[in-house]
């Protein structure tokens, strides 16, 4: 049985991670608070990072314990994008072979920043759990140390450290609402939350189009659910028992939102905070809006997970609400 990472994991991988990924800004935007009706919305911004999102702190932190032996035979992992793009970036750090498995449609421009990391990428399946499957078998095959994007307590306590970041710049926070695709961002979120503070919510948000981890965390068992959604970092057609694990003991609150207020939140964004997202990234703040009414008079840190959105995504969603 994987055990659930803690607080200390959290706060050992910030001491391995500082020099390799950025303390991102926390914002204050007194327009989200006029949309949200909260009396502060802060805004976490992990598409500020080097790679413009927030899975490189996990990678670095689980790379960097390796051994020589495990590093020597090379890494490979599965992923939508920004999870690859961080194992190929530890991979670069630390001199090892990196091999990146990704569906035939993933976004070429995290595909494009993976080869230009150094690492192999293959393309396989439609969707990342078909691609995921296929890299497993490969990696048994030829020896690699494989790195489920998902289940590696290092990579969850990797992404707790921008959760202590949050409440080191602001520490009375009430609320922080967060994408979860497979939960690792969700599960940091909590494990570091209800460390400092269990008073404070910690919300998930997933796509109505993708939501076994969503069911699982309802059910309370691990379920498989079809996949359509256009959020990359989303993507996931089951829960897992690890996530499954710490969000059912820790998430207060779950919410689905539709593809449709995934593209508003983008628009949104880009108008009043001026940044631009992809859909996981938004999915936060189109959760807050689903729930606006129970978050008057509180301060609200949402979660902008990343910022690599595809030109037809974003094509896409100009056209529809702009």
């Amino acid at each position: 049985m994987t055990l659930a990472p803690t607080i200390h994991d959290v706060i050992q991988a910030r001491k391995r991670i500082t020099g390799y990924v950025t303390r991102t800004p926390l914002h204050r935007y007194i327009a989200l608070e006029t949309l949200l009706g909260a009396q502060e919305v802060y805004v976490k911004h992990e598409n500020h990072q080097r790679l413009g999102a927030f899975k490189m702190r996990g990678g670095i932190n689980l790379l960097s314990q390796l051994s020589e032996e495990e590093l020597a035979r090379g890494v490979s992992t599965a992923s939508s994008g920004n999870h690859g793009q961080s194992i190929a970036y530890a991979a670069s750090v630390f001199g090892a072979k990196a091999v990146v498995g990704v569906p035939e449609g993933a976004n070429p421009g995290k595909v494009e920043s993976m080869r230009n990391l150094g690492a192999q990428v293959i393309h396989h399946g439609a969707f990342y759990d078909e691609t995921r499957e296929f890299v497993d078998r490969l990696s048994r095959e030829e020896g690699y140390r494989y790195i489920d994007a998902v289940v590696e307590p290092q990579l969850i306590a990797g992404v707790g450290t921008y959760t202590l970041e949050i409440l080191e710049d602001l520490p009375d926070a009430d609320v922080i609402v967060v994408p979860v695709g497979g939960g690792s961002g969700a599960c940091g979120a909590c494990i570091v939350a209800k460390a400092v503070n269990p008073d404070i919510q910690v919300i998930g948000v997933q796509a109505e189009q993708a939501p076994a981890a969503f069911l699982s965390w309802q059910e309370g068992k691990v379920v498989q659910a079809p996949m359509r959604s256009q959020a990359e970092g989303l993507a996931t057609g089951t829960g897992f028992e690890l996530t499954l694990g710490i969000l059912r003991e820790h998430l207060d609150d779950f919410i689905l939102v539709t593809e449709e207020e995934m593209d508003r939140a983008i628009i949104h964004h880009l108008e009043k905070t001026h940044n631009l997202t992809e859909h996981a990234g938004a999915a936060s703040l189109a959760g807050a809006i689903k729930i606006k009414d129970r978050l008057e008079g509180k301060k609200v840190v949402l979660i902008m997970s990343g910022g690599n959105i595809s030109m037809d995504h974003l094509k896409s969603a100009l056209a529809k609400y702009s």
